[in-house]
């Protein structure tokens, strides 16, 4: 996801960079450009503002929006930032558009086995600012501990068997929202600490201003498979929500 993260960004770059070559090679368009932005930044400047000095400011606007959007290269850009942003947002998300499709009523899918592999000195890199969705493939449980900076982040555990024993999932992240996905039957644990935020727990809504929670669920003591959530936001939410 990150080496997606910079491809877009360096794409839209250069696309940025052809269109000043466009509006600079245009000179009725860059005369249009200049001139809107010295009447916006003298309606700004001016002390004593009037109407008339709001409608500069629009005006302004609107002219160097009309200008920015005579270029193709613009256009480019906004056409890669809408299919790159809906894109990841649907694998965020995790919604499938073509479950339905009429070509996915007899698909085959063949379910490839590999080795074990030790658990004991495993190291791998997740990155720190973008979103993430973990669990759209069925997969091996292992204790979950994650340090974000930015991003929304989502722990789907309906694809996977916990053991019967505690689970731990550890989440620290400085902006964004967390959900979790639990299925029933397995009791919970969700201690939060956070700046800023709200907790959604068993169907509990928390409101938090630099204040730590504690809840665990109805079933937690009798319950055979157990998962303890820890997680500290400065702004952010969390939901726990049972699958």
């Amino acid at each position: 996801m990150q080496s997606s993260w910079r491809f877009f960004i360096v794409t839209e770059l250069l696309l940025f960079v052809w269109a000043i070559y466009q509006l600079l090679g245009n000179i009725p368009i860059l005369i249009f450009i200049v001139f809107a932005i010295i009447n916006f930044v003298y309606s700004v400047k001016k002390v004593h503002k009037t109407s008339f000095n709001h409608f500069q400011k629009v005006s302004s606007l609107v002219v160097m929006l009309l200008c920015f959007l005579s270029s193709p290269a613009v256009w480019l850009m906004i056409v890669l930032a809408i299919l790159f942003v809906g894109l990841k947002g649907v694998e965020v998300s995790g919604i499938d558009l073509f479950s339905n499709a009429p070509w996915r009523k007899k698909q085959i899918k063949m379910i490839k086995t590999v080795t074990s592999d030790s658990k004991s000195g495993r190291r791998f890199k997740r990155p720190w600012i973008g979103n993430q969705r973990f669990g759209n493939d069925t997969y091996e449980w292992d204790d979950i501990n994650m340090s974000i900076v930015y991003g929304d982040t989502i722990i789907d555990l309906g694809n996977t068997l916990l053991p019967k024993e505690d689970n731990v999932v550890i989440v620290r992240k400085g902006f964004g929202k967390t959900r979790i996905l639990v299925p029933t039957g397995i009791g919970v644990m969700l201690e939060h600490s956070a700046m800023i935020g709200e907790a959604q727990f068993e169907n509990e809504h928390y409101r938090l201003k630099n204040e730590s929670i504690k809840v665990f669920s109805n079933e937690y003591d009798e319950a055979t498979r157990k998962l303890k959530i820890v997680t500290n936001t400065l702004l952010g939410d969390i939901e726990v929500i049972r699958i």
